[in-house]
């Protein structure tokens, strides 16, 4: 399928992004930015499939109402009493839109993730950017070593397509510089992290993905003290297991840093994890342009 560029609705303030080097950049130090994809960096309109669980009927729902909705499901006397999510190890399942679709299923059509992407950009009432938006796209224009740890199951070339667009759009003055892209639900990638037996959690793969991605970093940058790590995810649990593996890595690395950012309710809290397992948190400002540049 061919698309038109995307005819931006959202205009982006016309004020030029301030240039600046790394934290450490005199001593040789990088500050690599790990961002959880969505609700976090964008907010899309990806839908979960439910079933009915006699008739097979399908309904979906956003992200934004699944929450409320899940607790619902079989519930005696909710409307909600005869749906179910359906884990699927095929195309099928209740996260389909979610994952990598076969070409069959696709009937070509473009991979759910692009396709939703390009009618966020397309709709000039949506807003459409997360709280780490500001910082993801200080990281991209600084040109901060990224990586995109995301609960997604496509492939890690259509997390990149899909942030194409955003580069296409104007709202991304550069490609990012990619360090690694984990989306741990994808097959491949869980068996990357370990998963063998595909019975991880989200949070846990996300974990694994984290100290992975620090491995890259000092791979392609070098084991330097100077360098600085912080990874944001909007969902409390997972930000729970990302100071876990922050403070796993603390202690293998005492004298780096390592922030995670709990971007959930509104607010960005930045804990910034201690040697000896004790962490300090602050408040930022995602809206303020001069916080975003000192954000670790």
């Amino acid at each position: 399928m061919t698309t038109k560029p995307p005819s931006f609705g959202q205009m982006a303030l016309p004020i030029p992004p301030r240039r600046e080097k790394d934290r450490n950049f005199e001593h040789g130090g990088r500050s690599f930015y790990f961002f959880d994809f969505d609700d976090n960096i964008v907010h899309l309109e990806t839908k979960i499939v439910l079933f009915h669980v006699k008739t097979g009927e399908e309904k979906e729902v956003s992200t934004t109402d699944y929450p409320k909705v899940h607790p619902m499901l079989g519930k005696t006397g909710s409307e909600w009493e005869l749906f179910h999510a359906v884990e699927s190890a095929t195309d099928g399942g209740s996260y389909r839109n979610f994952r990598e679709l076969s070409k069959d299923l696709l009937n070509g059509r473009q991979q759910p993730l692009v396709a939703d992407m390009f009618a966020s950009l397309q709709n000039p009432y949506r807003d459409w950017r997360g709280p780490s938006w500001n910082f993801f796209s200080h990281a991209v224009n600084n040109n901060r070593p990224v990586s995109v740890i995301t609960a997604r199951g496509h492939h890690p070339h259509t997390i990149r397509r899909a942030i194409d667009l955003l580069v296409l759009s104007g709202d991304l003055d550069a490609h990012p510089n990619y360090l690694s892209v984990y989306p741990v639900s994808h097959p491949d990638t869980r068996l990357a992290l370990g998963d063998h037996d595909m019975k991880l959690g989200t949070g846990e793969l996300k974990k694994i993905a984290i100290k992975f991605a620090v491995d890259d970093a000092f791979a392609c940058y070098g084991e330097n003290p100077y360098h600085r790590f912080g990874m944001s995810d909007d969902d409390p649990k997972n930000v729970e297991l990302i100071v876990e593996a922050m403070r796993d890595l603390k202690e293998r690395y005492p004298k780096n840093a390592f922030f995670a950012f709990n971007t959930y309710g509104g607010k960005i809290v930045r804990e910034e994890v201690l040697v000896g397992g004790e962490s300090r948190r602050d408040i930022l400002d995602a809206s303020n342009a001069v916080e975003q540049t000192t954000l670790f």
